[in-house]
């Protein structure tokens, strides 16, 4: 599928699904976050819930998005390639659930490798993370929350998804503009083809 064909792909799907305030999105999301941060000690204990609770997420997501495809009579080819999986990701599904088109970019030599590039994140409206604490020490029953991945959802929701079609990936958010990056990139690596049953 041709970077164009996608694009315009996951501008009919958005254009068919019902839209969800963005402000009342992000902050019923800042909500489980903030519930999470009070329920878990650790911040990578936090980034594993976010990242749980998006696969399950992931999971449902193909199912919709291969019935709004069809029922939008928009042809979703199959992936012979992990290119071609990263473009429907990135300018289908995120243009689809989310409003946003995500650019894919940094191609393993293999070819099992990829990065999603996203410019605006809904998710981090209104959102400002905690500087790491100075010199390191971190006071009596503080938490450091420098370390949270906020947005870490987005990596669950891939790695689900990509699971429900046989592609068992590692998802891991390495840049993220709440650090003062200037791009939010999130590393998609193929483990293994799962075998078809």
């Amino acid at each position: 599928m041709s970077k164009n064909t996608a694009t315009a792909s996951g501008h009919a799907l958005w254009a068919k699904m019902p839209k969800a305030n963005a402000e009342l999105f992000a902050l019923t999301y800042g909500s489980l976050v903030t519930e999470l941060i009070r329920d878990y000690d650790d911040a990578n204990e936090i980034n594993n819930q976010l990242d749980r609770i998006g696969h399950s997420i992931g999971v449902r997501c193909v199912d919709e998005f291969l019935s709004k495809a069809e029922m939008a009579g928009i042809n979703i080819p199959p992936c012979t390639t992990m290119r071609d999986t990263a473009e429907v990701v990135a300018k289908i599904g995120f243009r689809m659930f989310l409003g946003v088109t995500a650019e894919t970019s940094n191609f393993s030599p293999d070819g099992r490798a990829f990065s999603v590039f996203l410019y605006d994140n809904p998710l981090a409206i209104f959102v400002e993370l905690p500087p790491p604490p100075s010199g390191g020490a971190i006071a009596s029953g503080e938490k450091d929350l420098s370390k949270i991945k906020y947005s870490n959802i987005f990596c669950g929701v891939i790695r689900g998804a990509l699971e429900q079609v046989n592609l068992r990936v590692n998802c891991e958010f390495v840049r993220d503009v709440l650090r003062g990056e200037e791009v939010n990139e999130i590393r998609v690596e193929l483990k293994e083809v799962n075998e078809i049953r």
